[in-house]
C-alpha cells in the first residue's frame, strides 16, 4: 500500500487571536480527486498554505508527497501545481509569456499540452494580463498548472470567474488528471462542483474536519427524499420507523406522498408502501448540499431529528453556493 499524497493530522494554526485551524485531519491517497468543502473563512486556504510551506503549522503533522512542506518547500514545489482562487499576475506580461514563466519556475511545461489547453480554454495568449477579465486571468493560472507534469494538483476555488462552458472544460481536465493517476485536492464552496468531480469529500467547519469519506459513505449519514403516488391513503405510514416530514394528499391519480426516510429504513418503507397500491415511486439519495447543511444549515437533519442545534459562528452560512458557477 502506497503512502498518502497528503497526510495532515491534528493541524492547528493561529493568526493572532484568530484560530484558523483547530486540529484538522485531512488525507489524500494516490490517484484520488478529493473535495475540500466549506464556506469562505472555514480554513480551507490556510490548510493549503500550510501544505505548500507558505505558512508554518503551530501544531500537528503535515506530510506532503512524503516530505515536510516547511523544510522542503523548494523540492516539493517542483512536484506540485497550485492554482489560487484569487490570481495576481504581472499586468505587463502577455498571457502566453506568463504561462511560460510560471512553467519555468517549476521546471518547465509540456509544450504540446500548453497549446492544447490554450485552445481548450479559448484563451488569447497574445493579450497582456492587464487587458484580461478575472476569468481569463484564472485561465492563465489553470493552463500553467495543468500543462505541468505534477504529481499533486492543489486547486483553491479554481473556477472563480469562469463561465459554465469553461467550468465544463476544467471538469474534463480533472478527469484527465485522474485517468493519468495524478492526485488532486479541490478546495471549493461550490457544492455542485465538488459533487461532480470528487471521489472523496472532507467537510470543514471552524477549522476542523467534521466529516470525511466517499460520497456514498457520507450519504448514509442522512436521509433520502421519497415521493410516491398510491391508490389508497398511505397516511398510516407517517408514524413508521425512520420516516420524517410525512405528507399525503389526494391527487388525480390517488394519493401523493412526500417524506424523508432514514437510509437504513428505505427497504422496509418501500415494502410497506407497496401495500397501498403503489403507482409511482421516486427515491432521491441525499445530495452533497444536504450533507453540507447538516453542519451549516439551520434546517439540518440534527435539528429535524430533535437534537439541540449546533452553535453557529458568525458568517458560517455565508459564502457558499449550490450553483455550478459563482455569482
Amino acid at each position: 500500500m502506497t503512502d498518502p499524497v497528503i497526510d495532515i493530522v491534528r493541524l492547528s494554526k493561529r493568526y493572532g487571536p484568530t484560530k484558523a485551524l483547530d486540529g484538522l485531519d485531512l488525507r489524500l491517497e494516490q490517484g484520488q480527486v478529493a473535495g475540500f468543502l466549506g464556506p469562505n473563512g472555514a480554513g480551507k486556504s490556510t490548510t493549503i498554505r500550510v501544505a505548500l510551506g507558505l505558512a508554518r503549522a503551530d501544531a500537528g503533522k503535515v506530510v506532503i508527497l512524503g516530505g515536510d512542506p516547511w523544510r522542503q518547500a523548494v523540492a516539493l514545489h517542483r512536484r506540485v501545481a497550485y492554482v489560487p482562487g484569487d490570481v495576481a499576475l504581472w499586468p505587463g506580461l502577455s498571457g502566453g509569456a506568463t504561462i511560460d514563466y510560471l512553467g519555468r519556475l517549476r521546471g518547465g511545461l509540456d509544450r504540446s499540452e500548453r497549446e492544447r489547453l490554450i485552445q481548450a480554454f479559448e484563451l488569447d495568449p497574445g493579450k497582456r494580463i492587464r487587458a484580461y477579465s478575472k476569468g481569463n486571468r484564472q485561465k492563465v493560472a489553470l493552463i500553467a498548472a495543468l500543462a505541468a507534469d505534477a504529481e499533486l494538483y492543489l486547486f483553491d476555488e479554481p473556477t472563480a470567474g469562469l463561465d459554465p462552458l469553461m467550468e465544463e472544460v476544467f471538469a474534463l481536465e480533472v478527469a484527465r488528471l485522474r485517468a493519468r493517476g495524478r492526485s488532486v485536492l479541490l478546495s471549493s464552496h461550490i457544492l455542485a462542483e465538488v459533487e461532480k468531480l470528487c471521489d472523496t469529500v472532507t467537510i470543514i467547519r471552524a477549522g476542523r474536519a467534521v466529516e470525511s469519506g466517499s460520497l456514498a459513505q457520507l450519504r448514509r449519514l442522512t436521509r433520502s427524499t421519497v415521493e410516491a403516488v398510491t391508490g389508497r391513503d398511505p397516511s398510516a405510514l407517517g408514524g413508521a420507523p425512520g420516516v420524517h416530514s410525512f405528507s399525503a394528499r389526494p391527487s388525480a391519480g390517488g394519493f401523493a406522498l412526500r417524506c424523508a426516510v432514514d437510509n437504513s429504513q428505505i427497504g422496509p418503507f418501500a415494502a410497506a408502501l407497496a401495500g397501498f397500491g403503489l403507482a409511482s415511486l421516486i427515491c432521491a439519495p441525499p445530495s452533497l448540499e444536504d450533507l453540507f447543511l447538516r453542519y451549516y444549515g439551520q434546517d439540518s437533519p440534527d435539528a429535524a431529528a430533535g437534537s439541540p442545534p449546533r452553535a453557529a459562528s458568525p458568517g458560517d452560512a455565508a459564502g457558499f453556493s449550490t450553483a455550478g458557477a459563482q455569482p
